[in-house]
């Protein structure tokens, strides 16, 4: 496990201070970058203009399109995989700047952002050259004013931590697609099936079922993401879905 004092790669020209607590960061990383478990002593705001990447924390992981961006609160261990060429802009904010913000409390842990159009353009707008420190004053205060949460999203996979119950996920994730049975992940991972559904419920809040089917939803959004001539069509009809506008209802895009 490393902390990191300062973003995870130094960017001559696209990584600068605000001079107020307040640091930027632009980067491309290339489809199948994997940037290892790790923690910062700022928060940050991750955001990815265009591509998708992975969120991974200890709460759960992320499917993060560009309309989704996700706060990762200071020391905070995370992982971020590059499912496509990603265009990342990360904004990272001192301790005592939030606190004196008076936005450290309701910035504790870690959520999904609903990117808006507004916030999107004022994130672009930070990383301009031509930023005054009050413009980007401005503009960051206006990013903190658009963090509306997202936890409702179907690209989200709540992670247990019982270990029977991570073991048996982690199978489920090994291969999403694929019929998995209670019965069956139950005695893999040495308990009943009653238990390994009770567990699914108490650590996820979700039924085992309605797990499964979030990790198939990630993992078509993953190929949709990844792979630019998969079929939408036999995408829904290999996820068992009766049409491509149920598949879409689905998650909701």
């Amino acid at each position: 496990m490393t902390i990191v004092e300062k973003p995870i790669h130094a960017i001559p020209g696209d990584h600068r201070a605000t001079g107020d607590g307040v640091h930027l960061v632009a980067r491309n990383y290339r489809k199948g970058v994997r940037l290892d478990t790790h923690m910062h002593r700022k928060a940050q705001l991750v955001y990815a203009a265009k591509g998708t990447m992975q969120v991974t924390t200890p709460k759960g992981r992320w499917l993060v399109p560009p309309d989704r961006a996700v706060w990762v609160p200071a020391r905070l261990e995370h992982a971020i995989d590059v499912l496509a060429d990603i265009e990342m802009r990360t904004l990272y904010f001192d301790l005592t700047w939030l606190k004196r913000e008076r936005r450290s409390t309701a910035l504790r842990s870690e959520f999904v952002v609903r990117v808006s159009p507004l916030l999107h353009q004022a994130i672009l707008a930070l990383f301009e050259h031509r930023n005054t420190s009050e413009r980007i004053a401005l503009l960051v205060r206006l990013a903190m004013l658009e963090l509306h949460r997202a936890e409702d999203s179907a690209t989200f996979i709540p992670l247990p931590h019982e270990p029977r119950c991570r073991r048996a996920a982690d199978i489920v994730l090994g291969d999403p697609t694929a019929t998995h049975e209670i019965e069956t992940l139950a005695q893999q991972v040495g308990t009943s099936a009653r238990t390994l559904s009770r567990l699914f419920a108490s650590e996820t809040q979700l039924s085992f079922k309605s797990w499964c089917q979030r990790a198939r939803i990630a993992s078509a959004i993953e190929k949709l993401s990844s792979h630019a001539d998969v079929s939408v069509k036999r995408l829904a009809a290999e996820l068992g879905y009766a049409s491509v506008p149920a598949f879409s209802h689905a998650f909701g895009r």
